[in-house]
């Protein structure tokens, strides 16, 4: 587990993109209980088709997010998770994220945030609040900016 630095809680709980409902005592606790891992450009993070079994938490950094049939890929820093559908959903991710340069994150396997969850109900409440205001504002990115289509109409189907 890590040795939580006050700098990478600072990154953690300002971000606006990232798990907004954790209190500061809830950072302390996912901290303390979190894999510090670190990446160099290159990296994949997240492979899409293959499971994460847990959830990443960018604290320097950042990651490209590629979702082939979504067009140009999006960057996510400091303070932002990843990996957070395949967690939910228990099936492989739906994008690849691969660190642009050198990354440091937290990693939150299944079975210790289970274990947190059952020890502090509530911290469960807000984790799972955050993660679902992300995937919501991820989606409504994709919405308001769909991707450009990758079809050309022909000369017959123009106007």
């Amino acid at each position: 587990m890590s040795k939580a630095m006050p700098q990478d809680l600072s990154v953690l709980s300002s971000n606006k993109n990232g798990l907004v409902y954790l209190t500061a005592n809830d950072w302390a606790l996912v901290a303390d209980k979190a894999a510090k891992l670190k990446f160099k450009a290159g990296d994949h993070l997240v492979q899409q088709g293959r499971r994460t079994h847990g959830v990443y938490l960018l604290l320097n950094g950042t990651a490209t997010v590629a979702i082939p049939s979504q067009g140009p890929s999006r960057v996510i820093g400091p303070g932002e998770a990843c990996g957070e559908i395949s967690f939910l959903d228990e099936l492989p991710a739906t994008a690849d994220v691969v660190a642009a340069g050198a990354v440091e994150a937290y990693y939150l396997d299944r079975p210790t945030l289970q274990s947190l969850f059952e020890l502090f109900p509530h911290l469960g409440s807000r984790f799972y609040h955050s993660l679902a205001a992300i995937l919501s504002r991820r989606l409504r990115e994709i919405i308001s900016h769909p991707p450009s289509p990758k079809t050309v109409l022909s000369k017959d189907n123009s106007r």
